[in-house]
């Protein structure tokens, strides 16, 4: 496995792989590092989408909004570099920041209307600076497929959006939320939680699970609504910033006739930790 660090090395290695002369094609998972399970899996079925795979391990400062974790975001560079070995990636692109983003950089990557809503209404200039440095990573690695996880339904809905409208020549494809045993979401922030914060935590699955059950769109909100109110009040308390039942190629907020497809999602915070989750509910 090669391990580039800047884009002089990460030149050489697409050239050793042959993907710079066409004679293979490469698949990218873009991380932050800290990988779990969930992130194998992206390895897993990146590897059935292309000859070789990059991960790229960059914890992106452009995402991150001035009250939130990026300077105690998880780092186990070691141990990501030993798991992306084992599920067969070819190369690992881990830049520092300097190798990203010029000190004088100007231009950045708008999400339009679709970075306003949902996680965008709570984390002003997130998706920005999502589109911005998966934008590069496209430019540097120059991927034929991307792989990104289904938990973050939103950003991958708005990677896909920024692919049509800009006509970017790469295939991004979802991959399904692995969860734990207890039923929560993986992610990286998920080692923050304590014994009993953990538990508070399953009120998302819980909630998603049991509006998923309904059979309208009022009746799947008040449902979710419901689990979460009760959790609301849980020691420690779960603070809930949004549930909402959005289009699934939009994030629009759909309408109590809707019909067809929508995700129901949910964003809260349990002590410092914020959490999310979503899952695809249909109407007939």
């Amino acid at each position: 496995m090669i391990v580039a660090t800047d884009r002089a090395e990460l030149t050489a290695a697409r050239e050793a792989l042959g993907v710079a002369r066409g004679k293979a094609t490469l698949a990218l998972v873009p991380t932050m590092g800290a990988l779990h399970e969930g992130h194998r899996s992206l390895i897993r079925l990146a590897r059935e989408h292309a000859d070789h795979v990059a991960v790229s391990i960059f914890v992106n400062p452009l995402q991150f909004g001035p009250n939130e974790d990026f300077s105690r975001y998880p780092r186990t560079f070691d141990t990501d570099l030993a798991a992306c070995e084992a599920e067969g990636a070819s190369v690992v692109f881990a830049p520092d920041p300097a190798a990203m983003y010029l000190p004088d950089r100007q231009v950045t990557v708008s999400p339009g209307t679709m970075g306003t809503v949902a996680e965008g209404a709570f984390r002003p200039g997130h998706f920005e600076g999502v589109l911005t440095v998966v934008l590069k990573l496209f430019n540097l690695v120059r991927p034929d497929v991307a792989v990104f996880g289904d938990k973050d339904a939103q950003q991958l809905a708005i990677i896909r959006r920024m692919v049509t409208d800009l006509d970017l020549p790469v295939e991004v494809v979802g991959a399904p939320t692995i969860r734990d045993a207890d039923g929560l979401a993986m992610s990286s922030r998920n080692r923050y939680l304590g014994p009993a914060e953990r538990i508070t935590g399953l009120a998302l699955s819980r909630a998603l699970r049991a509006g998923a059950e309904r059979h309208t769109p009022q009746e799947t909100l008040d449902a979710a609504h419901a689990v979460l109110r009760a959790a609301e009040t849980a020691d420690p308390p779960l603070a809930v910033d949004y549930l909402v039942l959005v289009d699934p190629g939009t994030f629009a907020e759909v309408r109590p006739s809707h019909r067809g497809r929508a995700v129901l999602a949910v964003a809260a915070r349990v002590g410092t930790t914020r959490l999310i989750d979503n899952v695809v509910v249909s109407y007939a």
